[in-house]
Order: C-alpha cells, then sequence, then structure tokens
C-alpha cells in the first residue's frame, strides 16, 4: 500500500519523514496546550519530546497529512497495544492503533480528523485487521461523544493514577464515517 494518499483539494497524506519532526512537534504541542485551555488533561501541557516522535517517524508510523505549506494535522498509526489498556482477552494483534492525533486549530472544525481516522480504519482494513482501536482521556467526555459519533464503541476505561488516558474505543476496520452515521 502507498504510503503517499491524495485527498481531495489541497491535502496530501504522507509518511513523516525526519525534516517533518519539528512542525509534527509543533503541532503536537499546539494542540496539546489547547486541551490543557480547556482543562483536558490528555498530553503533555507543552506536548511531546523529540525522543518519543523520532522513533514512530523511524518506524513508519507516523503520518503528516500536508496542506501545501505545511503540517495541517498527523497521526501515528500502528500495531502497537498499549499493554496497560489492552490485554490478551483484547486480541491486540486483530486491531491497529491511533496515537498521537492532532489537526491544526486553523482546520479545527473541517473534518480533517474524521478523514484520518477513516483512512486509518480503511488502512486497517487492508492489512487484514478486524479493528480501529484508540484510548483518549479518561475526563474528557467531550472527545469520548465526538468517538462515538464516529462510529466507535466504548470498550472500557481502564483508571491509572499515572495515567490521563485510558477511555478505550474501537470501531470496525473499514468502517466510515459516513456508514457510521447512515446506521
Amino acid at each position: 500500500m502507498s504510503s503517499r494518499i491524495l485527498l481531495p483539494g489541497k491535502f496530501t497524506l504522507r509518511r513523516a519523514v525526519h525534516e517533518d519532526l519539528s512542525p509534527v512537534l509543533s503541532l503536537l504541542a499546539d494542540a496539546a496546550r489547547w486541551l490543557a485551555s480547556q482543562g483536558v488533561r490528555q498530553w503533555p501541557a507543552d506536548g511531546f519530546p523529540a525522543s518519543r516522535i523520532e522513533p514512530l517517524i523511524a518506524a513508519g508510523a507516523m503520518y503528516v497529512l500536508d496542506d501545501g505549506t505545511g503540517a495541517a494535522a498527523t497521526v501515528a498509526l500502528d500495531g502497537h497495544a498499549d499493554p496497560e489498556f489492552w490485554g490478551r482477552d483484547d486480541r491486540p494483534d486483530t486491531a491497529r492503533y491511533v496515537h498521537k492525533l492532532a489537526v491544526s486549530r486553523a482546520y479545527a472544525g473541517k473534518g480533517l480528523g474524521e478523514a484520518l481516522l477513516d483512512w486509518a480504519g480503511l488502512r486497517a482494513a487492508a492489512e487484514g485487521r478486524r479493528w480501529l482501536r484508540l484510548d483518549c482521556s479518561k475526563d474528557n467526555l467531550r472527545l469520548q461523544r465526538y468517538y462515538a459519533e464516529l462510529g466507535f464503541r466504548h470498550v472500557r476505561t481502564v483508571d491509572l493514577a499515572h495515567r490521563a488516558s485510558g477511555a478505550l474505543f474501537e470501531r470496525r476496520a473499514g468502517a466510515t464515517v459516513t456508514s457510521a452515521r447512515t446506521r
């Protein structure tokens, strides 16, 4: 499967390369600051250190949605099931996992997050996986509702004191926002 996906309009989805590290870190830091301003403790308040993102880029798991002038959004998609959240009974090998999904505030509410989740689900299906999974803040009910509206099912919430995240969601691989909204 190609690592470059053309989206309608001016956007191109492509695998991140080392030169994307700084723009990806900036995008994630901006998203983290915005979340903190909304009272949401999802990510570190100033974003992630390069040491957390570089391995995702090196592994080919980090993607950039480029608007022609730079990173409009980013997402990581891989087979890493966080062992603090997903156990053997969840059959983690049957899924692909979304991490570090962030959209530039300039594009907030324009459907880029939905498009990236649809792409991730289609990619998971193409790889023979059954599920697209993600986790989010235990306390971010607004984001949890958003995922539910996009067809994700709340699996459970894992409440670990040292983790802000822990609300676990999954959607059938290959399902899209359109299919979720027509049920």
